[in-house]
């Protein structure tokens, strides 16, 4: 089991090992048994012995079966429920939860009485710096990434025009609602109280996402709109809702919470956690909360002491900042796919795996040309692009392989682990903006840079890199060495961002001009020692020219030997950069330009200018560690099969847990190749 992290408090009370439950639904949900194993505990079926428990849900209306048992045998009642970040989708869409509370007190909704979350909030000092700015850079990392509870909403919607009084419901029979203080009339006179209090201002009322959906009614109906009160269905951002709002109007809805945390002070009419800590209004306050907290210890309280966060990917418990990590990988999946895709063009071994990422949410359609594409959005894979191929207003991404791909080349037909989708260019081409350009041009969210110093401290650490080849360590002289990694040379990299030098003949007579005394390591391209692509020197070319030529050698302990690193466009050059190697540019890669290599190649000027011409504090390493290794590619994990953040896909890298090319492949790879040779003997 994963420790739980040193931060929490412990739950309080000595919560029994072995819970005996009266619930299908802890049956059926194999997660949350997960979950709860993870955190110690056994479900079990039958009667409670001493030493044992009773576990429920909340206060659902089954949950009056273990009360009454644990009553009856005299065992402690232990209350789960969700945690405040669930996942995409409510959970009567499927889907289990990101992190649970479990609370041998009470439940945090039911005000009758204080739950483990509401002890924190009283009892725990909340001055633990390490805690308060985790909790600081946890809500700008949310804010940042646009993550609530659930998050169907499209951070596109626009919002209402500014200066409206914001009415949230709730869904009729919550128990949040019955067991917060509060009534169905609670909801009329909260919109009552809000047209009086702001008599010239507009209402909107704010439908809850399972309403919208049509899974359960709420509180309000045509009959309370007017020319002053609207109704908002469409999945709007909550975060761009509580912008435009000058007030708050709220029963128990975790969209309170929210407002607090973006600076609200909500009229709130029932009595959930967030209400009796000086941060709200309240219409019935609770006499045994007095204590004023800040808005920051209320977040590291509710999302770091109090839940256990789940791992689905590593199957392990984790850390807030662990679970978010998951949590914007799945929702960016959601964001991007759920109107569904068009691939066009795509070779036939590389379809199961775009299905795998991209067809979670619509499967993907492949064809030779877009045709009806239905309100899809197209794929391409970069390079494969022709003019017209996505009509005016469909959104067209150019699908490349990303920096952390597999154990094993693409050409031996390995699929990949992680892909990248670009809506503007592709990264490898300078000759027009990339998204990842644009990243770059851009400041890292919240948090952005330590996570991204972790992620570069472990790739160094385990020695990984795109491919991650198995090769030999040549002896090498002593002296100055400088590593210069051949490429193909009709890679589209070369032929779009090569400078004057593009060849690696040409390569290695520019390096030796330069350094006519140093250790020159020349490594040739995999595909081009295989034979598959352009590139190859001849031996009587070498001579005088490379003093080592590191055949299926391990390019990480290269670059390790060597003290720098010459290249045209060589991803090699990013992966020195990362082990702190001075690299030298003939071509403009995506790391050049950025003040961190030597560049003697023609690099974009907007990469010094900005998009606006105006001059750039550059990026540093760090920053561009998270653009083109976190932000820019998604990651698929192969074991749980779902969309996971890098870190997931580093693990799955060291410890090769990742998928080999398999019969089907092989036999792709076999018809692929002489194609190929069908093809070139054509031209001829």
């Amino acid at each position: 089991m994963a420790p739980r992290p040193d931060d929490r408090p412990d739950a309080a009370g000595d919560s029994p090992r072995r819970l005996y439950h009266y619930n299908a639904g802890f049956l059926r949900d194999r997660h949350l048994r997960r979950i709860l194993q993870l955190c110690g505990h056994q479900l079990k079926l039958g009667l409670p012995g001493p030493g044992d428990g009773v576990v429920v849900w909340g206060r659902s209306p089954y949950a009056h079966r273990g009360e009454a048992v644990a009553a009856k045998r005299g065992v402690p009642l232990i209350r789960v429920e969700d945690a405040f970040l669930r996942s995409v989708r409510p959970g009567r869409l499927g889907g289990g939860p990101l992190g649970v509370l479990i609370d041998p007190l009470g439940v945090h909704f039911d005000s009758a009485g204080p739950s483990r979350l509401e002890r924190i909030l009283a009892t725990d000092p909340l001055d633990n710096a390490h805690v308060l700015a985790r909790a600081r850079d946890g809500m700008a990392r949310l804010r940042a990434s646009d993550l609530s509870k659930y998050n169907m909403h499209d951070p596109a919607l626009p919002a209402p025009a500014p200066g409206y009084v914001l009415v949230v419901d709730q869904t009729r029979g919550d128990a949040s609602i019955r067991h917060g203080g509060a009534t169905a009339q609670s909801f009329a006179q909260m919109l009552g109280d809000a047209m009086d209090a702001h008599p010239q201002a507009r209402i909107v009322i704010k439908q809850h996402p399972e309403t919208a959906l049509g899974l359960r009614a709420g509180h309000y109906s045509a009959a309370d709109l007017s020319d002053r009160v609207t109704l908002l269905s469409s999945p709007v951002s909550p975060y761009a809702l509580l912008d435009g709002a000058i007030a708050v109007y709220t029963v128990s809805s975790q969209l309170g919470f929210e407002a607090v945390l973006a600076g609200h002070r909500p009229h709130v009419y029932g009595q959930p956690f967030y209400a009796g800590w000086g941060l709200t209004h309240d219409a019935h306050p609770l006499p045994r909360r007095g204590r004023s907290l800040t808005r920051v210890q209320l977040f590291a309280a509710a999302m770091i002491l109090a839940p256990h966060w789940y791992d689905p990917c590593r199957d392990r418990l984790c850390s807030f900042e662990e679970a978010v990590d998951q949590l914007e990988a799945e929702v960016r999946a959601y964001r991007e796919d759920r109107a569904g895709h068009v691939a066009v063009g795509m070779r036939l071994w590389k379809r199961a795996r775009l299905q795998a990422v991209f067809g979670q949410e619509k499967p993907v359609v492949f064809r030779d040309v877009p045709g009806d594409i239905k309100g899809r959005g197209i794929l391409v894979w970069a390079g494969k692009e022709v003019d017209g191929l996505a009509p005016p207003g469909v959104p067209l991404r150019r699908v490349e392989d990303g920096f952390l791909r597999s154990r094993g080349l693409g050409a031996d037909l390995v699929p990949p682990l992680s892909l990248v989708t670009d809506d503007l260019g592709i990264y490898y081409d300078p000759q027009r903006e990339s998204r990842l350009e644009r990243l770059l041009l851009t400041p890292p969210p919240p948090g952005g840079l330590a996570r991204a110093a972790r992620l570069r401290e472990r790739l160094v650490g385990l020695a990984l890199s795109k491919y991650n080849l198995q090769g030999t360590q040549p002896d090498l002289p002593p002296g100055h060495r400088i590593l210069v990694p051949g490429q193909v040379e009709d890679d589209a990299s070369v032929l779009t961002g090569g400078g004057a030098v593009r060849t690696n003949l040409a390569l290695l007579q520019a390096v030796r001009a330069a350094h006519p005394g140093a250790v020159l390591v020349y490594k040739p391209h995999p595909d081009v020692e295989a034979g598959l692509r352009p590139g190859a020197v001849s031996a009587s070319e070498l001579d005088g020219l490379a003093d080592v030529v590191a055949t299926h050698a391990d390019p990480v302990a290269l670059i390790a030997a060597c003290d720098e690193v010459w290249t045209m466009t060589s991803l090699l050059g990013f992966e020195a950069l990362l082990r702190g190697k001075p690299v030298t540019c003939l071509g403009a890669p995506f790391y050049a330009g950025w003040g961190l290599t030597r560049d003697l190649g023609p690099v974009p000027r907007r990469r010094v200018r900005g998009l606006d011409g105006g001059l750039l504090p550059r990026p540093g390493l760090d920053h561009l560690v998270h653009a083109a290794l976190i932000a820019y590619p998604r990651y698929y994990d192969p074991v749980s099969r779902r969309p996971c953040p890098a870190e997931v896909a580093v693990d799955r890298l060291a410890s090769g847990d990742v998928p080999h090319p398999g019969l089907g492949n092989r036999l792709l790879a076999k018809l692929q190749g002489r194609f190929a040779t069908h093809a070139r003997l054509w031209r001829r």
